[in-house]
Protein backbone atom coordinates (compact mmCIF):
# COMPACT_ATOMS: atom_id res chain seq x y z
CA UNK A 1 0.00 0.00 0.00
CA UNK A 2 2.85 2.35 1.32
CA UNK A 3 4.72 1.44 -2.46
CA UNK A 4 1.23 2.12 -4.34
CA UNK A 5 0.67 5.57 -2.67
CA UNK A 6 4.30 6.88 -3.31
CA UNK A 7 3.86 5.79 -6.88
CA UNK A 8 1.02 7.97 -6.79
CA UNK A 9 3.13 10.60 -5.71
CA UNK A 10 5.74 10.50 -7.76
CA UNK A 11 3.34 10.91 -10.80
CA UNK A 12 1.93 13.80 -9.49
CA UNK A 13 5.11 15.23 -8.87
CA UNK A 14 5.58 14.48 -12.99
CA UNK A 15 2.36 15.72 -13.80
CA UNK A 16 3.56 19.25 -11.88
CA UNK A 17 6.93 18.99 -13.85
CA UNK A 18 5.79 18.66 -16.85
CA UNK A 19 2.36 20.67 -16.81
CA UNK A 20 4.54 23.58 -15.28
CA UNK A 21 7.45 23.31 -18.52
CA UNK A 22 4.28 23.37 -20.91
CA UNK A 23 2.95 26.73 -19.15
CA UNK A 24 6.31 28.33 -19.52
CA UNK A 25 6.14 27.80 -22.49
CA UNK A 26 2.88 28.54 -23.13
CA UNK A 27 3.61 31.78 -21.27
CA UNK A 28 6.87 32.89 -23.07
CA UNK A 29 4.79 32.87 -26.38
CA UNK A 30 1.90 34.84 -26.07
CA UNK A 31 1.78 38.33 -24.98
CA UNK A 32 -0.13 39.84 -22.31
CA UNK A 33 -3.72 39.82 -23.25
CA UNK A 34 -5.96 43.33 -22.58
CA UNK A 35 -7.30 42.00 -18.86
CA UNK A 36 -3.27 41.27 -18.22
CA UNK A 37 -2.17 44.30 -19.57
CA UNK A 38 -4.44 46.92 -17.88
CA UNK A 39 -3.23 45.04 -14.25
CA UNK A 40 0.60 44.58 -14.96
CA UNK A 41 -0.07 48.56 -16.56
CA UNK A 42 -2.12 50.71 -13.29
CA UNK A 43 -0.94 47.95 -11.06
CA UNK A 44 2.77 49.84 -11.60
CA UNK A 45 2.04 51.96 -8.12
CA UNK A 46 1.15 49.81 -4.95
CA UNK A 47 -1.42 50.10 -3.27
CA UNK A 48 -3.82 48.15 -0.17
CA UNK A 49 -6.49 48.08 -2.68
CA UNK A 50 -7.68 48.73 -6.52
CA UNK A 51 -10.54 49.31 -8.31
CA UNK A 52 -11.34 45.62 -9.90
CA UNK A 53 -10.20 43.79 -7.40
CA UNK A 54 -8.19 42.75 -3.98
CA UNK A 55 -4.86 43.58 -4.13
CA UNK A 56 -3.24 39.91 -4.39
CA UNK A 57 -2.51 39.58 -8.19
CA UNK A 58 -1.78 43.06 -8.55
CA UNK A 59 0.85 42.62 -5.70
CA UNK A 60 2.26 39.20 -7.42
CA UNK A 61 2.87 40.64 -10.75
CA UNK A 62 4.27 43.93 -9.34
CA UNK A 63 6.54 41.96 -7.13
CA UNK A 64 7.70 40.01 -9.88
CA UNK A 65 7.93 42.30 -12.68
CA UNK A 66 10.51 44.16 -9.64
CA UNK A 67 12.18 41.16 -8.36
CA UNK A 68 13.70 40.36 -12.35
CA UNK A 69 13.77 44.01 -13.31
CA UNK A 70 11.39 43.05 -16.19
CA UNK A 71 7.35 43.52 -17.36
CA UNK A 72 8.26 40.45 -20.08
CA UNK A 73 4.83 38.73 -19.95
CA UNK A 74 6.90 35.18 -18.44
CA UNK A 75 8.02 37.30 -15.67
CA UNK A 76 4.76 38.84 -14.49
CA UNK A 77 3.53 35.42 -15.04
CA UNK A 78 6.18 32.95 -13.46
CA UNK A 79 3.90 33.89 -9.74
CA UNK A 80 0.57 32.70 -11.48
CA UNK A 81 2.53 29.18 -12.85
CA UNK A 82 4.18 28.95 -9.62
CA UNK A 83 0.93 29.07 -7.98
CA UNK A 84 -1.53 26.21 -10.29
CA UNK A 85 1.56 23.93 -9.36
CA UNK A 86 0.74 24.59 -5.76
CA UNK A 87 -2.80 24.41 -6.98
CA UNK A 88 -2.25 21.21 -8.39
CA UNK A 89 -0.50 19.44 -5.19
CA UNK A 90 -3.52 20.41 -2.96
CA UNK A 91 -5.96 19.32 -5.63
CA UNK A 92 -3.92 15.50 -5.17
CA UNK A 93 -3.70 16.29 -1.38
CA UNK A 94 -8.10 16.43 -1.38
CA UNK A 95 -8.99 14.19 -4.33
CA UNK A 96 -5.92 12.28 -6.00
CA UNK A 97 -4.25 11.63 -8.81
CA UNK A 98 -7.16 11.70 -11.16
CA UNK A 99 -8.42 14.94 -9.54
CA UNK A 100 -5.04 16.62 -10.16
CA UNK A 101 -4.59 15.82 -13.85
CA UNK A 102 -8.41 16.77 -14.92
CA UNK A 103 -7.88 20.21 -13.16
CA UNK A 104 -5.14 20.60 -15.36
CA UNK A 105 -7.27 19.31 -18.47
CA UNK A 106 -10.18 21.97 -17.91
CA UNK A 107 -8.95 25.08 -19.77
CA UNK A 108 -10.54 27.82 -17.51
CA UNK A 109 -8.56 26.26 -15.21
CA UNK A 110 -5.28 24.49 -16.26
CA UNK A 111 -4.98 27.08 -19.06
CA UNK A 112 -6.20 30.53 -18.30
CA UNK A 113 -6.23 30.40 -14.24
CA UNK A 114 -2.42 28.24 -14.24
CA UNK A 115 -1.00 30.77 -16.84
CA UNK A 116 -2.43 34.29 -17.08
CA UNK A 117 -1.85 37.53 -14.78
CA UNK A 118 -5.68 37.19 -13.15
CA UNK A 119 -7.15 37.18 -9.81
CA UNK A 120 -8.38 33.51 -10.14
CA UNK A 121 -4.83 32.30 -9.69
CA UNK A 122 -4.11 33.14 -6.33
CA UNK A 123 -8.10 32.50 -5.42
CA UNK A 124 -8.19 29.50 -6.57
CA UNK A 125 -4.99 28.13 -4.87
CA UNK A 126 -5.79 30.24 -1.59
CA UNK A 127 -9.41 28.26 -1.53
CA UNK A 128 -7.55 24.97 -2.10
CA UNK A 129 -6.07 25.58 0.76
CA UNK A 130 -8.67 26.50 2.60
CA UNK A 131 -10.75 23.31 1.46
CA UNK A 132 -8.14 21.16 2.52
CA UNK A 133 -7.26 22.96 6.00
CA UNK A 134 -10.90 22.85 6.85
CA UNK A 135 -10.96 19.29 6.34
CA UNK A 136 -8.21 18.45 8.20
CA UNK A 137 -9.55 20.75 11.29
CA UNK A 138 -12.57 18.94 10.70
CA UNK A 139 -10.92 15.25 10.83
CA UNK A 140 -8.54 16.26 13.83
CA UNK A 141 -10.06 19.36 15.35
CA UNK A 142 -6.44 21.08 16.23
CA UNK A 143 -6.01 24.92 16.62
CA UNK A 144 -3.37 24.74 13.73
CA UNK A 145 -5.28 23.37 10.87
CA UNK A 146 -8.47 25.98 11.74
CA UNK A 147 -6.20 28.58 12.41
CA UNK A 148 -4.81 27.47 8.45
CA UNK A 149 -8.12 27.46 7.34
CA UNK A 150 -8.39 30.84 8.08
CA UNK A 151 -5.49 32.17 6.58
CA UNK A 152 -6.26 30.81 3.61
CA UNK A 153 -9.80 32.16 3.42
CA UNK A 154 -8.25 35.20 3.92
CA UNK A 155 -5.81 34.84 1.22
CA UNK A 156 -8.90 33.95 -1.03
CA UNK A 157 -10.96 37.31 -0.30
CA UNK A 158 -7.33 38.61 -0.59
CA UNK A 159 -7.74 37.56 -4.27
CA UNK A 160 -11.54 37.66 -5.08
CA UNK A 161 -14.56 39.05 -3.52
CA UNK A 162 -16.43 36.12 -5.10
CA UNK A 163 -14.59 33.99 -2.55
CA UNK A 164 -16.91 34.96 0.00
CA UNK A 165 -19.54 32.33 -1.92
CA UNK A 166 -17.48 29.26 -1.07
CA UNK A 167 -16.67 30.61 2.16
CA UNK A 168 -20.72 30.91 2.18
CA UNK A 169 -20.52 27.08 1.59
CA UNK A 170 -18.63 26.24 4.31
CA UNK A 171 -21.12 27.89 6.69
CA UNK A 172 -23.51 25.94 5.24
CA UNK A 173 -22.05 22.57 5.59
CA UNK A 174 -21.41 23.42 9.51
CA UNK A 175 -24.98 24.00 9.93
CA UNK A 176 -26.35 21.04 7.89
CA UNK A 177 -24.03 18.60 8.92
CA UNK A 178 -25.29 17.18 12.78
CA UNK A 179 -22.34 15.86 13.75
CA UNK A 180 -20.22 19.25 13.29
CA UNK A 181 -23.28 21.78 14.08
CA UNK A 182 -21.80 21.66 17.80
CA UNK A 183 -18.61 23.26 16.53
CA UNK A 184 -20.50 26.36 16.29
CA UNK A 185 -20.95 26.66 19.58
CA UNK A 186 -16.82 26.54 20.27
CA UNK A 187 -14.46 29.02 19.80
CA UNK A 188 -12.69 27.16 16.90
CA UNK A 189 -14.15 28.13 13.88
CA UNK A 190 -14.75 32.12 14.91
CA UNK A 191 -11.15 32.15 15.61
CA UNK A 192 -10.18 30.90 11.94
CA UNK A 193 -13.31 33.72 10.57
CA UNK A 194 -11.86 36.41 12.75
CA UNK A 195 -8.74 35.67 10.98
CA UNK A 196 -9.73 35.52 7.95
CA UNK A 197 -11.46 38.89 8.81
CA UNK A 198 -8.30 40.67 9.55
CA UNK A 199 -6.33 39.73 6.49
CA UNK A 200 -9.61 41.07 4.56
CA UNK A 201 -9.24 43.93 6.55
CA UNK A 202 -6.89 45.97 4.45
CA UNK A 203 -9.24 45.81 1.13
CA UNK A 204 -12.00 47.39 4.10
CA UNK A 205 -9.81 50.16 4.93
CA UNK A 206 -8.69 51.24 1.11
CA UNK A 207 -12.11 51.19 0.06
CA UNK A 208 -13.43 52.96 3.14
CA UNK A 209 -10.71 55.42 2.44
CA UNK A 210 -11.98 55.55 -1.37
CA UNK A 211 -15.78 55.97 -1.75
CA UNK A 212 -16.25 52.05 -1.33
CA UNK A 213 -15.75 52.37 -5.33
CA UNK A 214 -14.37 48.37 -5.57
CA UNK A 215 -17.05 47.12 -3.65
CA UNK A 216 -19.42 49.24 -5.34
CA UNK A 217 -18.68 48.20 -8.33
CA UNK A 218 -18.73 44.52 -7.70
CA UNK A 219 -21.91 44.71 -6.22
CA UNK A 220 -23.07 47.01 -9.21
CA UNK A 221 -22.51 44.16 -12.00
CA UNK A 222 -25.91 42.09 -10.11
CA UNK A 223 -27.95 44.54 -10.42
CA UNK A 224 -30.85 44.60 -13.20
CA UNK A 225 -34.34 45.01 -13.80
CA UNK A 226 -35.30 42.64 -16.45
CA UNK A 227 -36.07 38.74 -16.37
CA UNK A 228 -34.21 36.80 -18.74
CA UNK A 229 -35.77 33.22 -18.06
CA UNK A 230 -32.93 31.46 -20.31
CA UNK A 231 -29.97 33.45 -19.40
CA UNK A 232 -28.99 31.09 -16.56
CA UNK A 233 -29.23 28.06 -19.36
CA UNK A 234 -26.89 29.57 -21.06
CA UNK A 235 -24.47 31.25 -18.29
CA UNK A 236 -24.47 27.17 -17.66
CA UNK A 237 -23.65 25.97 -20.94
CA UNK A 238 -21.05 28.96 -21.56
CA UNK A 239 -19.43 27.12 -18.17
CA UNK A 240 -19.50 23.78 -19.85
CA UNK A 241 -17.56 25.06 -22.48
CA UNK A 242 -14.99 26.58 -20.27
CA UNK A 243 -14.54 23.34 -18.15
CA UNK A 244 -14.98 20.86 -21.23
CA UNK A 245 -18.42 19.46 -21.86
CA UNK A 246 -17.24 16.19 -21.62
CA UNK A 247 -15.65 16.87 -17.96
CA UNK A 248 -18.42 19.10 -17.34
CA UNK A 249 -21.51 16.87 -17.84
CA UNK A 250 -19.82 13.78 -15.73
CA UNK A 251 -19.01 15.93 -13.29
CA UNK A 252 -22.85 17.65 -12.84
CA UNK A 253 -23.90 13.68 -12.77
CA UNK A 254 -21.22 13.06 -9.79
CA UNK A 255 -22.24 16.44 -8.18
CA UNK A 256 -26.05 15.61 -7.68
CA UNK A 257 -25.41 11.80 -7.26
CA UNK A 258 -23.59 12.91 -4.04
CA UNK A 259 -26.43 15.38 -3.38
CA UNK A 260 -28.67 12.81 -3.42
CA UNK A 261 -26.71 10.66 -0.37
CA UNK A 262 -26.16 13.51 1.46
CA UNK A 263 -24.79 13.45 4.69
CA UNK A 264 -23.62 9.54 4.43
CA UNK A 265 -20.00 10.63 3.41
CA UNK A 266 -19.43 14.11 5.24
CA UNK A 267 -16.06 14.83 3.46
CA UNK A 268 -18.17 14.51 -0.18
CA UNK A 269 -21.06 16.58 1.41
CA UNK A 270 -18.81 19.73 2.60
CA UNK A 271 -17.48 19.80 -0.94
CA UNK A 272 -20.83 19.50 -2.75
CA UNK A 273 -21.52 22.55 -0.13
CA UNK A 274 -18.64 24.58 -0.98
CA UNK A 275 -19.31 23.96 -4.90
CA UNK A 276 -22.89 25.24 -4.57
CA UNK A 277 -23.03 28.81 -4.31
CA UNK A 278 -20.45 30.08 -6.89
CA UNK A 279 -22.59 27.51 -9.58
CA UNK A 280 -26.19 28.88 -8.12
CA UNK A 281 -25.57 32.05 -7.30
CA UNK A 282 -23.83 33.23 -10.77
CA UNK A 283 -26.84 31.48 -12.74
CA UNK A 284 -29.51 33.41 -10.65
CA UNK A 285 -28.02 36.48 -10.99
CA UNK A 286 -28.17 35.78 -15.11
CA UNK A 287 -31.14 35.82 -14.84
CA UNK A 288 -31.85 39.53 -13.77
CA UNK A 289 -28.35 41.44 -13.98
CA UNK A 290 -28.25 44.11 -16.65
CA UNK A 291 -24.30 42.66 -17.03
CA UNK A 292 -23.12 40.06 -18.59
CA UNK A 293 -22.55 37.05 -16.17
CA UNK A 294 -18.92 35.93 -16.90
CA UNK A 295 -18.69 32.43 -17.54
CA UNK A 296 -15.26 32.00 -15.50
CA UNK A 297 -17.04 33.66 -12.00
CA UNK A 298 -18.52 30.32 -11.48
CA UNK A 299 -15.18 28.64 -11.72
CA UNK A 300 -14.42 28.10 -7.94
CA UNK A 301 -17.43 26.18 -7.72
CA UNK A 302 -16.75 23.71 -10.74
CA UNK A 303 -13.13 23.62 -8.57
CA UNK A 304 -14.47 22.13 -5.62
CA UNK A 305 -15.95 19.32 -7.69
CA UNK A 306 -12.85 17.82 -8.79
CA UNK A 307 -12.46 15.60 -6.17
CA UNK A 308 -15.75 13.86 -6.55
CA UNK A 309 -14.72 13.33 -10.27
CA UNK A 310 -11.52 12.15 -9.32
CA UNK A 311 -12.62 9.70 -6.90
CA UNK A 312 -15.28 8.60 -9.18
CA UNK A 313 -12.54 8.07 -12.30
CA UNK A 314 -10.59 6.04 -10.28
CA UNK A 315 -13.11 3.56 -9.63
CA UNK A 316 -13.45 3.61 -13.51
CA UNK A 317 -9.95 4.17 -15.05
CA UNK A 318 -9.87 0.03 -15.50
CA UNK A 319 -12.77 0.78 -18.07
CA UNK A 320 -11.30 1.98 -21.71
CA UNK A 321 -13.70 4.38 -22.79
CA UNK A 322 -12.89 6.15 -19.76
CA UNK A 323 -9.03 5.85 -20.14
CA UNK A 324 -9.37 7.02 -23.66
CA UNK A 325 -11.33 9.80 -23.02
CA UNK A 326 -8.81 11.00 -20.47
CA UNK A 327 -5.80 10.74 -22.68
CA UNK A 328 -7.58 11.92 -25.66
CA UNK A 329 -8.28 15.02 -23.95
CA UNK A 330 -4.63 15.62 -22.57
CA UNK A 331 -3.82 15.08 -26.55
CA UNK A 332 -6.77 17.51 -27.24
CA UNK A 333 -5.46 20.10 -25.05
CA UNK A 334 -1.76 20.10 -25.33
CA UNK A 335 -2.69 20.48 -29.18
CA UNK A 336 -4.81 23.40 -28.80
CA UNK A 337 -2.25 25.23 -26.92
CA UNK A 338 0.41 24.68 -28.99
CA UNK A 339 -1.68 25.61 -32.51
CA UNK A 340 -2.35 28.61 -30.28
CA UNK A 341 0.80 29.76 -29.20
CA UNK A 342 2.96 28.90 -32.61
CA UNK A 343 0.67 31.38 -34.08
CA UNK A 344 1.08 34.31 -31.78
CA UNK A 345 4.89 34.00 -31.89
CA UNK A 346 4.76 33.37 -35.78
CA UNK A 347 1.57 34.43 -37.19
CA UNK A 348 1.40 31.00 -39.47
CA UNK A 349 -2.50 30.68 -39.82
CA UNK A 350 -4.15 33.34 -42.13
CA UNK A 351 -6.64 34.38 -39.87
CA UNK A 352 -6.90 37.65 -40.14
CA UNK A 353 -8.93 36.41 -44.13
CA UNK A 354 -11.49 34.81 -42.87
CA UNK A 355 -12.51 36.81 -39.31
CA UNK A 356 -14.13 40.10 -39.08
CA UNK A 357 -11.31 41.28 -36.05
CA UNK A 358 -7.58 39.43 -36.22
CA UNK A 359 -7.23 37.70 -33.14
CA UNK A 360 -3.54 38.32 -32.58
CA UNK A 361 -4.31 42.44 -31.72
CA UNK A 362 -5.93 41.01 -28.35
CA UNK A 363 -2.60 38.15 -27.57
CA UNK A 364 0.54 39.95 -28.91
CA UNK A 365 1.97 43.14 -26.95
CA UNK A 366 2.18 46.16 -28.85
CA UNK A 367 5.08 46.92 -28.17
CA UNK A 368 6.55 48.01 -31.71
CA UNK A 369 4.40 51.60 -30.15
CA UNK A 370 8.30 52.16 -28.71
CA UNK A 371 10.31 51.92 -32.15
CA UNK A 372 7.31 53.76 -33.69
CA UNK A 373 6.71 56.63 -31.45
CA UNK A 374 10.16 56.89 -29.97
CA UNK A 375 8.76 58.95 -26.92
CA UNK A 376 11.33 60.50 -24.16
CA UNK A 377 10.80 59.58 -20.62
CA UNK A 378 8.54 61.60 -18.73
CA UNK A 379 6.35 61.92 -21.54
CA UNK A 380 1.86 62.01 -21.00
CA UNK A 381 0.02 59.68 -23.37
CA UNK A 382 -3.67 59.66 -22.92
CA UNK A 383 -6.31 57.16 -23.93
CA UNK A 384 -9.86 57.13 -24.64
CA UNK A 385 -10.65 53.92 -22.69
CA UNK A 386 -9.33 51.70 -20.23
CA UNK A 387 -8.83 48.98 -22.53
CA UNK A 388 -6.87 49.97 -24.95
CA UNK A 389 -4.85 52.20 -22.02
CA UNK A 390 -3.34 49.17 -20.17
CA UNK A 391 -2.53 47.76 -23.75
CA UNK A 392 -0.52 50.83 -24.60
CA UNK A 393 0.59 51.76 -21.09
CA UNK A 394 2.13 48.01 -21.06
CA UNK A 395 3.75 48.47 -24.65
CA UNK A 396 5.13 51.99 -23.67
CA UNK A 397 6.64 51.05 -20.53
CA UNK A 398 6.77 52.57 -17.42
CA UNK A 399 8.91 55.71 -18.45
CA UNK A 400 6.27 57.25 -20.29
CA UNK A 401 3.19 58.23 -18.37
CA UNK A 402 -0.09 56.52 -19.73
CA UNK A 403 -3.91 58.24 -18.03
CA UNK A 404 -6.94 57.03 -19.35
CA UNK A 405 -9.26 60.53 -20.56
CA UNK A 406 -12.47 58.48 -19.56
CA UNK A 407 -14.91 58.84 -16.55
CA UNK A 408 -14.53 54.90 -16.28
CA UNK A 409 -10.91 54.98 -15.90
CA UNK A 410 -10.83 51.74 -13.28
CA UNK A 411 -7.57 51.54 -11.96
CA UNK A 412 -6.12 54.41 -13.73
CA UNK A 413 -8.23 56.72 -12.19
CA UNK A 414 -6.39 55.76 -8.96
CA UNK A 415 -3.20 55.28 -9.94
CA UNK A 416 -2.48 57.88 -12.50
CA UNK A 417 -5.50 60.40 -12.56
CA UNK A 418 -6.22 62.07 -15.04
CA UNK A 419 -6.39 65.67 -12.68
CA UNK A 420 -3.08 65.16 -12.01
CA UNK A 421 -1.77 66.71 -15.48
CA UNK A 422 -3.92 69.95 -16.04
CA UNK A 423 -2.06 72.12 -17.67
CA UNK A 424 0.00 69.56 -19.70
CA UNK A 425 0.77 68.88 -22.96
CA UNK A 426 -0.23 65.04 -24.04
CA UNK A 427 -0.70 62.74 -27.38
CA UNK A 428 -3.77 61.06 -27.73
CA UNK A 429 -3.38 57.43 -28.88
CA UNK A 430 -6.65 55.54 -30.02
CA UNK A 431 -6.63 52.40 -30.95
CA UNK A 432 -10.66 52.73 -31.77
CA UNK A 433 -12.79 55.29 -33.41
CA UNK A 434 -9.91 57.73 -33.65
CA UNK A 435 -12.53 59.94 -35.88
CA UNK A 436 -14.59 60.68 -32.55
CA UNK A 437 -11.70 62.73 -30.93
CA UNK A 438 -11.97 66.30 -32.05
CA UNK A 439 -15.06 66.15 -31.15
CA UNK A 440 -14.89 64.40 -27.95
CA UNK A 441 -12.21 66.54 -26.40
CA UNK A 442 -13.06 69.29 -28.04
CA UNK A 443 -12.56 72.25 -25.02
CA UNK A 444 -10.52 70.38 -23.21
CA UNK A 445 -8.12 70.83 -24.76
CA UNK A 446 -6.11 73.89 -25.66
CA UNK A 447 -5.82 72.18 -29.07
CA UNK A 448 -6.35 68.89 -30.55
CA UNK A 449 -4.12 68.55 -33.61
CA UNK A 450 -4.18 64.76 -35.57
CA UNK A 451 -0.96 63.38 -36.91
CA UNK A 452 0.10 60.48 -38.96
CA UNK A 453 -1.34 57.26 -37.58
CA UNK A 454 1.30 54.87 -36.04
CA UNK A 455 1.05 51.05 -37.26
CA UNK A 456 1.68 47.56 -34.57
CA UNK A 457 3.64 45.53 -36.24
CA UNK A 458 3.86 41.68 -35.93
CA UNK A 459 5.56 38.82 -37.26
CA UNK A 460 6.63 41.00 -39.95
CA UNK A 461 3.50 42.29 -40.60
CA UNK A 462 1.19 45.55 -39.62
CA UNK A 463 -1.97 44.33 -37.50
CA UNK A 464 -3.68 47.70 -37.10
CA UNK A 465 -3.25 51.32 -37.15
CA UNK A 466 -3.47 53.85 -34.20
CA UNK A 467 -4.63 57.45 -34.72
CA UNK A 468 -2.60 59.76 -32.69
CA UNK A 469 -3.18 63.53 -31.90
CA UNK A 470 -1.14 65.97 -30.41
CA UNK A 471 -3.15 67.50 -27.51
CA UNK A 472 -1.92 70.80 -26.05
CA UNK A 473 -3.22 72.07 -22.29
CA UNK A 474 -5.59 70.13 -20.91
CA UNK A 475 -8.09 72.58 -19.37
CA UNK A 476 -9.94 70.40 -16.43
CA UNK A 477 -10.34 66.83 -15.76
CA UNK A 478 -13.35 65.39 -15.66
CA UNK A 479 -14.75 67.08 -17.97
CA UNK A 480 -17.57 69.37 -17.51
CA UNK A 481 -21.33 67.81 -18.16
Amino acid sequence: MHLRQSAVQYSCLWLILVATVLRLGFGGALGLGIDESYMVASGRVLSLGYFDHPPAAWWLSWGAAHLFGSEAPIIVRLPFIGLFALSTWLMYRLGGFWAALLLNLSPVFGVTTGTWVLPDGPLDCALLGAALCLMRALERGTLGWWLGAGLCAGLALFSKYSAVLTLAGAGGFLLTSPQHRRLLAGWKPWLALAVAALVFSPVLLWNAQHGWASLAFQGGRAEGLRFHPFAPLATLGGEALFVLPWIWAPMMVVWIAQVRRGLREWRSWLLCWLAAPPIVVFALIAAWSGHRVLFHWAAPGYLMLFPLLGQAVEERIGQPPVRRLIWGTAGFVVLAVAVVATQVRFDWLPLAQFVRRDPDIEAVDWTSLRAELALPPGAVVGVPNWRDAGKIAYALGPDVTTICLNRDARQFGFAVPAQRFVGRDMLILAPEHGDRVPQEFEGIFGAIEQLAPVPVRHAGRTLFSIAVFRASHLRAWPPPG
